[in-house]
């Protein structure tokens, strides 16, 4: 299966995955919240906490549809993270792939509780999901690294250090701790739950942290050279808005072409930190290289 066609049908399991589990919770109980929280999760996208954290754990040797649970789980509280970022007392942000924001349907409380759900329902699917194959202390050391990555340490404190950085003279020190707290530190928790779920060892759990790390980074920065170089029909939001917020990003700071030789040296270190895993790795290889090719 060439590599286009790896994404399709790992988006395609993803999503199907994700429906089901969201049909399936409370009936018809809470008919508004849920339509809040399939319009976000259900919207498309990328998927590629879920897809990392599958080939990671086939890297490792492990079977990807035991990990598609955990990769979910990711992505639903990946979303939680993309609608309150879109709030008003955030980034008010319009726009979310190419339909506007949850708070513009479905109002700021609302949008407030959907994410809250997602944030919460993603706990509960790693600790519930089928998988007898993954033990209860998997599980543990799973949502561990999960609520580390997503936390005070991780995208909650990034997303303050974001907003305190609206409009300030911000330092490259700065902007790397913003962008390895907000994203970096996530996607590396999704890489790494793959390898935790494959039963991987410590060398390879630590290559699989370098890379996430990396990869992260690199992501990233795409999506800011992306904020000022994309369209908005590909990005699905509104081009340019972080410079008339005045947002701390790479392009910003050292320039478009600058920013595109970092993102690729990141995206190359991601590589070489999986390369002695040989031809398993050859999925994440492709996903560093496309994260830096992406044109949305």
């Amino acid at each position: 299966m060439d590599f286009a066609a790896y994404l399709d049908d790992a988006r395609a399991r993803v999503d199907r995955f994700l429906k089901d589990y969201l049909d399936g919770r409370c009936g018809a109980d809470f008919p508004r919240l849920k339509e809040a929280m399939a319009y976000s999760l259900l919207s498309g996208g990328k998927r590629m906490r879920p897809i990392l954290t599958m080939a990671a754990c086939e890297a490792a040797g492990g079977e990807p549809a035991v990990a598609l649970p955990f990769g979910c789980a990711t992505e639903m509280i990946h979303t939680f993270s993309l609608i309150h970022d879109d709030l008003p007392a955030m980034d008010n942000d319009d726009y979310r792939r190419n339909q506007p924001t949850n708070h513009r349907i479905f109002g700021e409380a609302h949008a407030i509780l959907a994410g809250d759900a997602l944030l919460t329902e993603g706990f509960r699917m790693m600790g519930t999901s089928d998988g007898a194959a993954v033990p209860p202390e998997v599980r543990l050391a799973v949502m561990r690294e999960v609520l580390d990555a997503a936390g005070i340490c991780g995208m909650v404190g990034g997303q303050s250090l974001d907003l305190l950085s609206e409009r300030a003279d911000v330092d490259e020190k700065t902007l790397l701790c913003i962008h390895q707290c907000k994203t970096a530190r996530f996607i590396e928790a999704a890489v790494v739950a793959g390898g935790l779920v494959a039963g991987a060892g410590e060398e390879t759990i630590g290559a699989f942290r370098t890379f996430g790390k990396n990869a992260g980074l690199a992501f990233q920065i795409r999506d800011d050279i992306l904020g000022v170089a994309g369209e908005s029909r590909a990005t699905g939001k509104d081009v340019g808005s972080d410079a008339r917020r005045g947002k701390a990003t790479f392009p910003a700071l050292v320039g478009v072409e600058e920013s595109r030789r970092r993102a690729e040296i990141y995206a190359r270190d991601a590589v070489h930190a999986v390369a002695p895993l040989g031809e398993n790795a050859r999925r994440l290889r492709e996903i560093a290289e496309y994260i830096v090719a992406r044109d949305h």
